[in-house]
C-alpha cells in the first residue's frame, strides 16, 4: 500500500461524507488498511496524514451545529420511515462512526423539542413534507394522561376527635357520624364524638395531602 494510495482514501470519504474527516479507526473499519499500513512508515500519528492529503487535522474535533444534527436524524429518519429511538441511534453511530453519538443528541432535551427543530428546518427548506408528517405527532406537546394528573382535586372531609373510656382518637373521615358507629361496633368502652372540623384536602394524582392542628387531649392517650 502506498502513501498517494493512502491519501487518495482519506480524500475519497470525506468527499462522501460532506467534508468530516475520518478518524484512523474509522478508516481501518471502511478502508481495510490497517494502522501498521502506515504509522512508523509514512507517518508518525494520523493527524499528519490527514494534513498532508490536504485537510486540517483538528476539522473532524469541531463540534457540530445543530443544523449538523438536524440533517443527520433527517437521513435516519428517511431511511427508517419513523422516528429514530434512543436505541437507534447508538445503533446508526456504531455503523456509521461520521453519525453522532446517541448522547450527543441530548443537546434538544427531548423528542418533542428535536421534532419540533427539524420541522422548523424542512419548512425553511422545500422536499422534506415526508419527513414533516412524520415529525408532527411527535411534536405534540402533551397527552391526555398529563392534563389528567396534572389537575389538583379537591376532596372534603372531617378531621374528629372521639372519646372512649379513658382513651382519645385523631382521625379524617369523609363521614364523622359514620366513623363514630363504626369505633363503637370495635371499641369496648362506649366511643362519642368530642370534636369535629370540616376540612379540604387537596389530591394530586395519587397523592393526598392535608394538614390538622388537633393535638392529643391531656386527659388520657391515643389508640
Amino acid at each position: 500500500m502506498t502513501k498517494e494510495q493512502i491519501l487518495d482514501e482519506i480524500r475519497r470519504i470525506a468527499a462522501a461524507n460532506n467534508g468530516v474527516l475520518p478518524g484512523a479507526q474509522r478508516f481501518r473499519t471502511e478502508t481495510g488498511i490497517s494502522e501498521s499500513a502506515w504509522s512508523g512508515k509514512y507517518w508518525a500519528r494520523w493527524g499528519d496524514a490527514l494534513r498532508e492529503a490536504g485537510f486540517s487535522p483538528n476539522v473532524w474535533q469541531l463540534p457540530h451545529s445543530d443544523d449538523v444534527f438536524v440533517q443527520s436524524y433527517i437521513r435516519l429518519i428517511c431511511g427508517l420511515g419513523h422516528f429514530p429511538a434512543v436505541r437507534e441511534l447508538s445503533l446508526k453511530r456504531r455503523e456509521d462512526l461520521s453519525f453522532p453519538s446517541s448522547g450527543a443528541f441530548a443537546r434538544f432535551g427531548s423528542k418533542t423539542t428535536a421534532a419540533r427543530r427539524i420541522i422548523e428546518f424542512c419548512r425553511q427548506n422545500n422536499g422534506y413534507e415526508d419527513v414533516i408528517s412524520i415529525c408532527e405527532p411527535v411534536a405534540v406537546e402533551s397527552s391526555p394522561r398529563t392534563d389528567k394528573t396534572s389537575t389538583p382535586q379537591v376532596v372534603e372531609g372531617f378531621v374528629y376527635l372521639i372519646k372512649s373510656g379513658r382513651h382519645y382518637k385523631i382521625g379524617r373521615s369523609n363521614s364523622a357520624g359514620r366513623r363514630e358507629y363504626e369505633l363503637a361496633i370495635q371499641l369496648p368502652d362506649k366511643a362519642t364524638i368530642k370534636y369535629t372540623r370540616s376540612e379540604q384536602t387537596t389530591r394530586q394524582g395519587s397523592n393526598l395531602t392535608g394538614t390538622t392542628d388537633l393535638r392529643r387531649s391531656a386527659a388520657g392517650r391515643m389508640v
